[in-house]
């Protein structure tokens, strides 16, 4: 069984770092982009099995990158994480867009790995 494949996009190192470390020691292969542009980019040339993406973002916000992301790929797999602090609708866009499940930073890293977890399952 091949691992799955995940990518992590969000321009804060320290929370790519944390969600690679934490997503590897679990058993995924992970690539990284440092924002929406990027990562849409990373994924045209390669999709994964998840995309985990922050929401504020320079270049392209990951509500941008989410609707070309879904409307390009309609199967693409989308976890969407946001900063604390009135955010909660932006999330719910998210929602809208198509995440499949959406996260408050900060987040707790188990309750995000069940949900990878599940997202891969179904």
């Amino acid at each position: 069984m091949t691992m799955a494949t995940i990518l992590i996009i969000d321009d804060e190192e320290s929370v790519r770092a944390l969600l690679r470390f934490a997503l590897e020691a679990a058993g995924y292969e992970v690539t990284e982009a440092a924002n929406g542009r990027q990562g849409l980019e990373e994924y045209r040339q390669r999709p994964t099995d998840l995309v985990i993406t922050d929401m504020l973002m320079p270049e392209l916000n990951g509500l941008d990158m989410l609707l070309d992301l879904t409307r390009e790929f309609l199967h693409a797999k989308v976890i969407a994480i946001s900063g604390a602090g009135g955010e909660q609708n932006v999330l719910d866009v998210a929602k809208l867009l198509g995440a499949r499940q959406t996260f408050q930073k900060p987040f707790s890293v188990p309750q995000l790995l069940d949900a990878v977890r599940y997202e891969l399952e179904h």
